[in-house]
């Protein structure tokens, strides 16, 4: 079925799409509601409609976002269409869907409390572990998308392959880094940052940072096997904000990242503590090995108070400011302008 406009009039580059792109997620949940696949019950449409209200729109939308900005730049100041405009908003949410799928599970995986703010889908009365049957409703909705809105496109296969394989980079990510923390709990040793950085390309660099430009670049017609560079600057970027990520679960405040930190009681494999060993006396290694990983407020403090000790703050400054001048550096290289924009 071919999209529909997405409203009345060509739509200039520099709009702000934002109001545009939720009302599409009105539209898209109603179509998966009716979805001719499902003989739907009452109860059945309800409870789908909760669960995506909960756990799809409730973010910052940067990942869907990312592929209506990304499209415009490569159209180089061209105007887009209203069905231009209107597929790279159903991509975003495409990706939305996504991310909601690895939280819904990644926070019964982790017996994490809070997300965005609120309580975790799992943590809801009456949902549970039914949950993970819903993360697997999430997931199964992103073709359904697909094929409504781009089967007549010659890139529609180019889509499915991207988020197949982008959804199997993400899991064997989640997967090392829940191996990972099995040996930890065993070695802490073993916490070291080329295998900090190999969890976090594969776990969160692909689908937050590749997948938005890749879509992009699909729909702009250009084939993917040329963006090998753009791909590494794009993963780079990733590792980059995952650092962020792990540096604020610490030292952030909940009241603005949104979630109560857990990867010290959680035996992650955070940048933190990667840091921390390498840089640790004996005793304060000692102090890390009795205490990291115990879900104890007495414990967790100790640990932070070995990151305070080693000033890991500073450590993350630097890194902070060494890896932008490197990525940079290497958008500055590319050839294209419309790539540099978008990156």
């Amino acid at each position: 079925m071919a999209a529909s406009p997405a409203s009345n009039g060509s739509v200039s580059g520099s709009d702000d799409v934002r109001p545009l792109f939720c009302q599409i997620y009105c539209r898209l949940k109603s179509e998966l509601l009716e979805d001719p696949a499902f003989d739907f019950t009452d109860d059945a449409r309800e409870w789908i409609e909760k669960m995506l209200d909960y756990n799809v729109p409730g973010g910052k939308l940067n990942r869907g976002l990312s592929v209506v900005d990304s499209y415009k730049l490569l159209k180089e100041g061209k105007e887009l269409s209203e069905e231009e405009l209107f597929l790279s908003c159903v991509l975003g949410w495409c990706i939305e869907w996504l991310q909601a799928y690895f939280l819904v599970l990644d926070d019964i995986m982790d017996n994490s409390h809070t997300r965005r703010g609120q309580p975790c889908w799992f943590r809801i009365p009456k949902v549970g572990l039914i949950a993970a049957n819903d993360g697997i409703i999430l997931r199964n909705h992103i073709p359904r998308m697909l094929q409504r809105h781009f089967k007549g496109k010659p890139y529609y296969v180019d889509l499915l392959d991207l988020f197949n394989e982008v959804e199997f980079q993400t899991a064997c990510g989640q997967m090392l880094d829940l191996i990972t923390t099995h040996e930890g709990e065993t070695d802490l040793s073993k916490y070291k940052l080329p295998v900090y950085k190999r969890i976090v390309q594969y776990k969160t660099a692909y689908y937050s940072f590749y997948l938005p430009v890749a879509c992009a670049l699909l729909m702009s017609g250009e084939n993917l096997d040329q963006f090998v560079d753009v791909k590494n600057i794009l993963i780079e970027m990733g590792t980059y904000f995952q650092v962020q990520d792990d540096y604020l679960d610490c030292f952030g405040d909940p009241k603005f990242i949104g979630k109560i930190g857990t990867d010290i009681e959680d035996f992650k494999c955070s940048w933190l503590v990667v840091q921390a060993m390498e840089r640790a006396s004996e005793s304060e290694k000692k102090i890390l090995y009795e205490n990291y990983g115990k879900n104890d407020p007495a414990c967790v403090a100790k640990v932070k108070a070995i990151y305070n000790d080693l000033d890991l703050q500073k450590v993350f400054t630097d890194y902070e400011n060494a890896s932008y001048t490197q990525l940079i550096s290497s958008i500055e290289a590319q050839p294209s302008q419309a790539v540099q924009a978008v990156l």
